[in-house]
């Protein structure tokens, strides 16, 4: 462990790959590092806030007190609620955003199974919302949404992020008010993007501008299109698929139908996928189709960080900068936990990093920040560690094919939950019939 007041900083097995030398540099190069050597030093404040993401529903005295409770015979100081918020506003946003700059991106030896599809790093984007606190102070920033009742009851940020698919690792994230969309942020997050790239997407990021905004920068693009969109034919291709344009840019269009068979029965539906691969004997349609079903591993991603660590709660801070700083330290957060499950998953050629549970790691984590156990790695290397023993040993089962009906699992009102609702799973099997237009 650190000494002296340095001591209670630390985020268990975590700090190993995110060590004091990293802190104290984002400190430095952001000009945050204290002016003398107080209580709470300006590199403990900052490990506090990554614990503080750790234990969402504790206050920061609470999660104080889980950071120095492993550090037997040392002394500690005891700060109150009103020093640690100091403390925070000292710290600022900056070195957090520093770090995450730092931190985002694949997660090293990205050519685990999964990641990448022929030669091709797989990766997704897509926005979601999430709560803030009710505060005067967030109200001025982050509006509230509409909706039946009148209003949503808490202000809303869009997160909008690039993950990549095999990993679920954060390449980039923009995030602020929902007065900014996601297309807006999608053109900022260009700046992650390169050759070498297979950006998955949905059919809000099928505008022929943004089309062309990302294959700008070098990187493919195989995105959702709307089933009634004319699109000129201007040739096809054996496999099914047809040579097109979305605006300026030239693409391939492909459209299957797509069918879940199940002992209630049978439901279909439609996709029309548009890609820049227009090479059909290297990129079969018929791969893309099942290609783009690896889109919802950024949907998985949000789970994550909206459930499992967050358990649906609001974020803490009741200012827009404090917003902003929480922010930033649950995205290293997350990122810190999926770059410890790839480590390990890593180790093992033939273990799919799906496989791995991040409530595992998650509560691993937690564990070891209440012991101050593993804060610095031993003489030695330890390339797994105890997160990722953990994880190896609870591996989650292949994903089986199912599908269960999307249903309120907990109606608002009583009365909505009257009557027969299905919840249950059903085995299912998929076909995918790739179908051509007729000539215009």
């Amino acid at each position: 462990m650190a000494q002296g007041p340095f001591a209670p900083g630390h985020l268990g097995e975590l700090t190993q790959l995110v060590p004091f030398e990293m802190i104290d540099e984002a400190l430095a190069i952001t000009r945050r590092t204290q002016s003398r050597i107080r209580d709470l030093p300006s590199r403990v404040v900052v490990y506090l806030l990554l614990a503080a993401c750790l234990f969402p529903e504790l206050g920061y005295r609470q999660v104080w007190h889980r950071l120095v409770s492993g550090l037997h015979g040392l002394p500690v100081a005891n700060p109150t609620s009103s020093a640690l918020s100091q403390a925070r506003r000292r710290v600022g946003t900056a070195p957090l955003r520093w770090l995450f700059e730092l931190l985002r991106g694949p997660a090293p030896g990205i050519a685990t199974p999964g990641a990448r599809w022929r030669g091709l790093l797989v990766c997704a984007i897509d926005g979601t919302v999430m709560s803030v606190a009710d505060s005067p102070a967030n109200v001025t920033e982050y509006r509230k949404h509409r909706c039946n009742n009148g209003g949503s009851g808490y202000p809303q940020l869009r997160l909008t992020a690039l993950v990549a698919c095999g990993t679920r690792t954060i390449i980039d994230a923009v995030f602020g008010p929902t007065s900014s969309g996601e297309l807006t942020h999608a053109r900022q997050l260009t700046r992650a993007l390169h050759a070498g790239m297979l950006l998955l997407a949905d059919r809000n990021f099928a505008g022929r501008d943004l089309i062309a905004t990302l294959a700008a920068t070098g990187t493919q693009v195989l995105v959702r299109c709307r089933e009634k969109r004319v699109m000129p034919m201007l040739n096809r291709y054996p496999d099914g698929s047809y040579l097109s344009l979305l605006g300026g840019t030239t693409v391939r269009i492909i459209e299957a139908e797509i069918a879940i068979t199940t002992r209630t029965g049978r439901r279909t539906s439609i996709y029309r996928l548009a890609t820049t691969l227009l090479d059909h004997h290297r990129y079969p349609a018929g791969e893309l189709i099942v290609l783009y079903h690896q889109r919802w591993e950024i949907e998985t991603a949000y789970l994550e960080l909206k459930s499992t660590i967050l358990g649906g709660r609001v974020l803490r801070a009741r200012t827009p900068t404090g917003v902003m700083q929480e922010a930033y330290a649950l995205l290293i957060t997350y990122q810190l936990l999926r770059l410890a499950m790839a480590d390990a998953t890593t180790t093992h050629h033939d273990i799919d990093p799906d496989r791995a549970c991040f409530t595992i790691a998650l509560n691993a984590a937690r564990d070891l920040v209440t012991q101050a156990a593993a804060v610095i790695a031993d003489n030695d290397i330890d390339l797994i560690g105890r997160i990722g023993r953990l994880v190896l040993a609870h591996l989650m089962p292949d994903r089986r094919i199912r599908t269960a009906p999307r249903v309120v699992k907990r109606a608002i009102s009583k009365y909505n939950a009257k009557g027969t609702i299905d919840r249950n799973s059903y085995k299912a099997t998929i076909s995918i019939n790739i179908t051509t237009p007729a000539d215009p």
